[in-house]
């Protein structure tokens, strides 16, 4: 998971990325969302692609103490086991609704910062 930083980096002048990861071994995990198909026009003014369209939106909930210097207002759902993943496909919305929560503390780590690839390739 990965966001820029609120703040630019004093030597280049441009916000970092921050990379997020359970670990130092960086698993894969899983956020919390739901795929819908949407009807309506997609696109800019000038180029409209009509619908429908299949959209994902992920759930979102309070960040963490190691998100929220990043990104103050939300965080998505992680789920990071197979069986949170396996509660938020088929349990149903009463149960499954307990998953949107921020990971503990030491469940999340910034495990890279910088410049982003475009950043990164033009230096």
């Amino acid at each position: 998971m990965n966001h820029y930083a609120p703040e630019p980096n004093l030597e280049t002048g441009k916000k970092d990325v921050v990379w997020f990861a359970l670990n130092d071994d960086r698993p894969l995990f899983a956020f919390g969302g739901v795929w819908t198909e949407f009807k309506g026009d997609r696109g800019t003014k000038s180029k409209r692609s009509p619908g429908p369209h299949l959209v994902y939106g992920f759930l979102t909930t309070v960040p963490n103490a190691i998100v929220e210097p990043i990104h103050p207002k939300a965080m998505p759902v992680i789920l990071t086991t197979e069986q949170e993943c396996d509660v938020w496909m088929r349990a149903p919305w009463d149960e499954a609704k307990a998953l949107q929560r921020p990971l503990e503390n030491d469940a999340l780590k910034i495990v890279a910062r910088g410049a982003d690839k475009e950043d990164r390739a033009a230096a």
